[in-house]
């Protein structure tokens, strides 16, 4: 499926700090739930990643990442997940997280 620019450009992505991260045992798939700051403008919002198998809770604080701040909220169990987390499969399926490659200021929109 082919888009517009105009399309792409209504998928605001923003780059985040996780600030707290804890095991989300009541998901039905593995996965860590996320508070991630976006600054100032968004400020900070909750979401459910399954990344478990790259990752451990206390490792992800202070990381940066780069989510989907504008989704409708989700409800995934007991969870509101507000944005969505972005990253893309290792070579055996299982998600890497997408983040900037120096540390930018929070909030900042891909472009």
């Amino acid at each position: 499926m082919t888009i517009t620019y105009g399309q792409f450009e209504t998928v605001d992505i923003r780059v985040g700090r996780i600030t707290r991260a804890e095991s989300f045992p009541e998901a039905r798939k593995p996965a860590i739930r996320l508070w991630i700051d976006f600054g100032p403008l968004i400020g900070e919002k909750k979401s459910s990643a399954q990344i478990t198998r790259h990752y451990d809770p206390a490792t992800l604080v202070g990381r940066q990442v780069l989510a989907v701040v504008n989704f409708p909220p989700r409800q995934i169990g007991p969870v509101m997940s507000e944005v969505l987390v972005l990253g893309v499969p290792d070579a055996d399926g299982e998600v890497v997280l997408i983040g900037p490659g120096h540390d930018v200021p929070l909030g900042g929109k891909l472009f």
